[in-house]
Formats: structure tokens, sequence, C-alpha cells
């Protein structure tokens, strides 16, 4: 069991954060990881060559747990989270967008939910908020355990910075080499290695919604998606539209979506 100087007792987590032009937010970001109550963290942030100052943002921080790296040219965020893997040394990888926010107890209590499920594999629920932080009443809920195929045809439930699982379990998992969607990529291949997802109730990040990201732009979502279920899931025609039906649905009536005053 590593742990890391001063800190609590526990197992090592690693988190991995790739970031690309998110200087306006990411500093609030590292703080919600620095700031856990579960204080053994190592947060790799992986800057995909940013134009902006996430550099010195980051280098603000005077924190022997924060490990930064910086690709010489953009290359696309599974590089940056796969750059991000290789120096990770942690018994548990959890991601965090760096535009997203952690609640402070979120590690804590994830461990605790893991440990009391006998979970190799989590996320947990998270709510929505806009570009200034402010809530906008909608809460997303995971479904309390999810296999390969509901991943799959429910258009992946997990919530990216809300995902953990164990390094110890799973081992060097790289995430496949797509341009968008490739969280899901890595969420499906896991569960080719285990049996469920386990979904905590509870909201512990915050999601933040961006006008222009990639996950805003429908049109290339879709491809995206496509290109996933053909090219890297390998499924055929017909298991892909079903799929691809299946995100739609999900998505399109919002299913797992709750509004909240």
């Amino acid at each position: 069991m590593k742990e890391t100087p001063g800190s609590k007792k526990g197992k090592l987590v690693s988190v991995i954060m790739p970031s690309y032009n998110c200087g306006d937010f990411i500093a609030e970001s590292i703080r919600s990881v620095l700031g856990q109550t579960y204080e053994n963290v190592e947060l790799i942030v992986s800057d995909d060559h940013s134009t902006d100052n996430t550099q010195e943002v980051v280098g603000s921080f005077d924190d022997e747990r924060l490990i930064y790296i910086r690709s010489e040219k953009n290359m696309g965020a599974s590089y940056a989270r796969n750059a991000a893997l290789e120096k990770a040394h942690g018994a548990f990888y959890a991601f965090l967008d760096s535009d997203d926010v952690w609640h402070p107890d979120k590690l804590e209590k994830q461990i605790a939910f893991m440990e009391k499920t006998g979970a190799d594999f989590s996320c947990t629920a998270y709510r929505k908020i806009d570009e200034s932080g402010n809530p906008l009443g909608i809460t997303i809920t995971p479904y309390e355990k999810a296999d390969y195929n509901r991943e799959l045809y429910a258009g992946n439930p997990v919530g990216n910075s809300t995902a953990m699982y164990s390094a110890e379990k799973f081992g060097d998992v790289r995430i496949p080499i797509i341009r968008s969607r490739n969280d899901f990529a890595l969420w499906l291949s896991i569960l080719k290695r285990t049996d469920y997802v386990y979904g905590c109730p509870e909201v512990l990040v915050d999601y933040r919604v961006r006008s222009g990201s990639v996950s805003s732009n429908k049109f290339k979502l879709i491809r995206s998606h496509w290109y996933l279920y053909r090219k890297i899931e390998k499924l055929n025609v017909f298991k892909s539209a079903a799929a691809m039906c299946g995100w739609v649905i999900v998505k399109g009536l919002k299913l797992r979506e709750k509004k909240t005053l």
C-alpha cells in the first residue's frame, strides 16, 4: 500500500485529469482534488498542449501531490488520459475533467461505497452546473449496477468525472485512441474484465455544462458513437444500430435525469 508523505492512511488514489485550454476552470478542479477529506492522492494533470494560461495556473499550486505533464502538440483527450495513466502509481484510478468539480468527501464516500459493495469499478450520481458554477437543478443518477450490455445499450450511464476503478484488479488498461467518447470506450473495456460497474446514488460531483464543448455537438457525438460501436467494439450493423437507438432514447428522453429545486 503506497502512501504519500503526511497523508491519511489508505490506498493511494491516482486522479487522471486531462486538460486543454481550461485555464478558466482548472484551478477549481484542482482544489477540489487536493482538498479532499481523503488525502492520499496523486493528481496527474495531463495538458494536451494548451494555448491559454493552463500551465501558469497549474504551476501556481505548491503541493507535492500534483504532477504536471504537457504534450508537445495537441493530440486529443485519449492521448492525454493515457499519458497520465502511464505516470499513475495508485491502487485506485479516478477520473476528473479539468472543468468539473468534486465534492470535498467524494473519494472518502466512494471508497467506502466500494468496500461495502465489493465493487472494483464504481461511479456516482452528479449534478449539472453552468459555466459560472451555478447549479442547473438537474441531477443524473447511475444505475445501481450495470454490466457491459447495459452500459453499451443505455448510452454510457457512467459520468466520466465520477468513475473510479481498482488498478490492482485491472492492471494496466489503456484508452482506445479515438477523438471523442474515449471515456465510454474505457468503461466498456473494463466491463469486459468484471461483471458490473456499481452506481453510488449520492451526488458527489458537479458537471460543468459549457457551450462549444465536444459533448455539446450532437452530430459529432452521433458520428463518434457509431465509430466506437463499429471500429472499437466491432459490433455488426444491427447491434450498432440498436446501441445507437438505446443511446438516443436514454439521452433524448433524459431517462437518468432528475430535476431538483
